[in-house]
């Protein structure tokens, strides 16, 4: 019987194989343009553009900074790359992730682990640092479903827990087309990839 295709072309011409992905096979511009296009909250957000994973990552890495100021510029990349499995894989709500099981987790897992080694990364992230980006991404989360996905402060609260005021201090959700928010992202991987210094 004839095995299921399980690679996606890439419009750099990349054959990624979202079964065994190869980080030869990661390309940021790739990265870039998928979150783009890729809507947070299942695009049930106000505003004339999607909130896209893009922009999503940039917001949970300056969280991240700001809860975080020692850290180097490497976990600082992670903190941007968090999400960069759901160019391939889309965004799924945390609701139909507990649904699905570990089928989604085990697949997202194996190309943060490809993404992670082709920007010169640990494989698998220490766990504090892990646990760190998920507290970003929970204030995150927050600020987003208060600005711009209908929550109640208290409904958001509850769901994602109440983030203390300074790490959200002048932050306010934006919702741009794909390409401002792709060049942007391009921007600050550049940027903290120079940071990083020879891998």
């Amino acid at each position: 019987m004839r095995q299921a295709r399980a690679w996606q072309r890439m419009l750099s011409g990349r054959r990624l194989d979202l079964l065994d992905p190869s980080p030869l096979d990661i390309e940021i511009e790739d990265i870039a343009h998928g979150l783009s296009f890729v809507a947070r909250w299942n695009g049930q957000t106000r505003g004339e553009h999607p909130y896209s994973v893009a922009e999503h990552s940039l917001l949970v890495e300056e969280i991240a900074r700001r809860m975080n100021p020692a850290w180097t510029p490497q976990w600082r990349l992670a903190a941007l790359l968090h999400d960069a499995p759901e160019y391939v894989i889309g965004d799924m709500i945390s609701p139909v992730k507990a649904a699905i099981g570990a089928a989604y987790g085990q697949l997202d897992a194996r190309l943060a682990q490809a993404v992670h080694l082709r920007f010169g990364l640990p494989g698998i992230l220490p766990a504090p640092v892990k646990q760190a980006i998920k507290r970003a991404d929970r204030v995150s989360a927050y600020l987003e479903a208060v600005q711009i996905a209908g929550f109640a402060e208290d409904e958001a609260a509850r769901l994602f827990g109440r983030p203390r005021p300074d790490l959200i201090a002048g932050l306010t959700i934006l919702l741009r087309a794909p390409p401002a928010v792709r060049a942007d992202y391009l921007a600050r991987h550049r940027a903290l990839l120079a940071a990083c210094g020879p891998a």
